[in-house]
């Protein structure tokens, strides 16, 4: 991984135009330039941008101090559309996690093992955003008047969301622990990058045609995004 001074970040080359830079939301520091830029010039972007870096980190800092480091065991709380349920296990049900009569019921084996909680809830968030955001962006793509080429829910990393170049929409399966409001502020967001690529003007325009307070939104999800975690 490149380093300039101390500030270690990921080097993307692709066929672009300008360069950009992101603080991810585990913190780590990327640079994306077009290919035909040098190791010594995304050297110099950084040292450019060397206080916007520092800032920037020092927030997500303090942003991710709402971390909240769950374990599971019985009466843990876990998200699910901005609703925290107590996570319960039982013996008898036809799927390793369901959500029954308020709380998350996790299945035991005959032998009272535990199915390997992690998986188990990652796949019912992955089911539940095969349904749910479906709908948002069919419901949203209407108003902007486009259309993704495909729709998947799946690990994305550091990001909420992504737009390829082809069209399609991915979703990090952690959307799901969002309440409705901010669900849809991600779905409108990758849905505008349909008509705009980058963060303009144009863009925010955009999800501002559907999502006139999308700011709040935006900025609920920069602050408690860290909570939406397992």
């Amino acid at each position: 991984m490149p380093k300039h001074k101390d500030i270690e970040y990921s080097l993307i080359r692709s066929n672009r135009k300008t360069a950009s830079l992101h603080i991810e939301r585990d913190g780590s520091v990327t640079l994306m330039i077009p290919e035909k830029l040098s190791d010594s010039d995304a050297d110099r972007i950084i040292e450019s941008k060397l206080y916007w870096i520092y800032k920037s980190l020092a927030e997500w800092e303090d942003l991710n101090a709402t971390k909240v480091n769950r374990e599971f065991v019985s009466g843990e709380g876990f998200l699910y559309l901005g609703r925290s349920y107590r996570l319960k296990f039982v013996e008898e049900q036809h799927m390793p996690l369901m959500l029954r009569n308020g709380y998350f019921c996790l299945r035991t084996s005959k032998r009272g093992n535990q199915i390997e909680p992690h998986e188990a809830f990652k796949e019912f968030y992955r089911a539940k955003g095969k349904q749910r955001i479906h709908e948002r962006v069919d419901l949203y793509r209407k108003m902007l008047a486009v259309k993704p080429s495909n729709i998947r829910i799946m690990e994305l990393k550091h990001r909420w969301a992504s737009c390829s170049r082809n069209g399609a929409l991915n979703f990090h399966w952690k959307c799901m622990m969002a309440p409705l409001l901010i669900l849809d502020y991600i779905v409108v967001h990758e849905l505008a990058h349909l008509i705009h690529p980058r963060h303009t003007s144009a863009f925010w325009n955009e999800v501002d045609k559907v999502l006139p307070d999308y700011f709040e939104r935006k900025e609920w999800l920069k602050k408690r995004g860290a909570e939406m975690d397992l």
